[in-house]
């Protein structure tokens, strides 16, 4: 199934899985999935299953999925320094966040795990947004 959501002005084409949707229909609460952009000195993509999103970035697909979009960063960039772990990370104050938007997102359920990935249609634009973001962020 293909269904098209609006998350801050801007269209999101979700796209789930028959295997979701059959798991979806079977959930007694519904599913919140996070799309995380994280800036550092790289840029990763990452899907997040939360409990609730409670950012103000969260539509609804239907009645059993919710899926929303946070921007993060960390404020280094020495990735090496967390022996091993992820790197915490905090909220980044973007203030034009419909820009970051991500423009897909794909839900499926596989081996009894959620799998999911975002992306946008043109993803040099994304770098050199990006770009602009931290240079101006380095520069406040």
């Amino acid at each position: 199934m293909k269904q098209t959501v609006q998350m801050l002005g801007r269209p999101v084409v979700v796209e789930i899985t028959r295997a979701a949707e059959k798991n979806l229909e079977q959930r007694e609460h519904h599913l919140c999935l996070e799309m995380e952009l994280y800036f550092s000195c790289m840029i990763r993509k990452q899907v997040n299953i939360r409990a609730a999103i409670d950012n103000g970035m969260s539509v609804f697909v239907n009645d059993k999925l919710e899926i929303g979009f946070r921007p993060v960063m960390t404020k280094t960039c020495s990735v090496s320094s967390c022996d091993g772990e992820k790197p915490p990370v905090s909220d980044f104050p973007i203030t034009r966040a419909e820009r970051y938007i991500p423009h897909w997102l794909k839900v499926d359920f596989r081996k009894g795990k959620w799998v999911s990935e975002f992306g946008y249609r043109n993803t040099t634009e994304l770098l050199q947004r990006s770009d602009d973001l931290l240079a101006a962020q380095a520069f406040s």
